[in-house]
């Protein structure tokens, strides 16, 4: 007889036979590469908040008067943005204590920057006399000049105050209707500064403060009120920071002396964080944006397809005797700076 072959194992339906069957792997440690990711995320957020903390830190003594951090410091409200975008990273890598510092030192430069965002305003009777002002920045002769007429024309603006000044610029202004709009001027184009009135100014002349470009200054009458007005063109602290100090502490050396009735308009080449511009405000000038809740209005660069306008160097500064009651930016072609346009009302100080 044959000899039969044992019986075969039965195994469950879907079982692996031992020839078949795999051995699970075990549980995998976390990816090298997320690993790596979260390294390069915490770095980069730890180097951002020293960039930034170092910043703030400027801005509270105030270190970037006369010296290169004026730079920087231009840019702060951009830096307290990069900071809430920092925190959020953080709060996605779950690195928490470091997530906890950003949202502490955002705190801090919200309260730095925020203020300028809240209408300050002072309530303006409608019979109180008023003055229209503006403030241009001729770019060295490139503004085209039929433009900005047109806006002193439409604007009905009482005051021009103009910087870089040419000669040629002058000639321009006139030729294209400024002289008929406005024939009470103080015009001095080796002075870089001028300003421009429909109405009679008094004691017109050039300021005998120490400033590295000569400004011009002139009185007017606004309902029995002397306004004393100062066309501002300042160093820039790229080229010269402690020159750029300089004309700011002679200008608040000016305003200080003039009182409340004095209004400072021009290019500062300064932002509201600038350690020499808030002395400014400090002794009793306010600036006509920050009044009226006008916190982000940039002015330069202008004039640049790819660029848009990312700070404001341009203010209408004014004393207690006044208040602000509207303030705007234009544009006018050929010039790297916005026109700022404001009108301010005599008020009881």
């Amino acid at each position: 007889m044959g000899v039969q072959a044992a019986d075969a194992p039965v195994l469950p339906d879907g079982a692996p036979t031992e020839a078949t069957a795999q051995v699970e792997p075990e549980h995998s440690s976390p990816a090298p590469t997320r690993i790596t990711r979260r390294l390069v995320a915490l770095v980069g957020c730890g180097l951002a908040l020293a960039a930034s903390a170092a910043l703030t830190a400027a801005r509270l003594l105030g270190l970037d008067a006369g010296t290169a951090v004026a730079l920087p410091m231009a840019g702060l409200p951009y830096v307290a943005a990069g900071t809430a975008i920092v925190a959020l990273v953080l709060l996605g890598v779950k690195a928490r204590c470091l997530a906890l510092v950003a949202a502490v030192l955002l705190g801090v430069e919200l309260a730095m920057v925020l203020p300028r965002f809240v209408p300050d305003a002072r309530d303006v009777p409608a019979t109180a006399p008023r003055l229209r002002v503006a403030t241009s920045n001729a770019y060295l002769g490139r503004i085209d000049e039929a433009a900005l007429v047109d806006l002193v024309r439409t604007a009905r603006l009482d005051v021009l105050a103009v910087q870089e000044m040419t000669p040629d610029s002058a000639h321009a202004l006139d030729g294209a209707g400024l002289r008929e709009l406005m024939p009470y001027r103080i015009v001095r184009p080796e002075a870089d500064t001028a300003l421009y009135s429909r109405r009679p100014l008094i004691d017109a002349r050039v300021l005998d403060r120490p400033t590295t470009w000569p400004q011009v200054t002139a009185g007017i009458d606004v309902g029995g009120h002397v306004v004393r007005l100062v066309a501002v063109h300042t160093f820039y602290p790229a080229g010269d920071p402690r020159r750029w100090d300089l004309d700011l502490r002679a200008l608040r050396d000016e305003a200080t002396e003039t009182g409340a009735d004095a209004v400072l308009l021009g290019d500062f080449n300064a932002t509201l964080d600038h350690a020499p511009m808030r002395s400014l405000l400090d002794d009793g000038l306010v600036d006509s944006h920050a009044e009226l809740g006008r916190g982000w209005a940039p002015t330069w660069p202008a004039g640049r397809p790819t660029l848009p306008p990312l700070i404001q160097l341009d203010h209408v500064l004014h004393g207690d005797g006044l208040a602000a009651v509207s303030v705007a930016e234009r544009t006018i072609q050929g010039a790297d700076h916005r026109t700022i346009v404001a009108e301010l009302a005599v008020v009881d100080s």
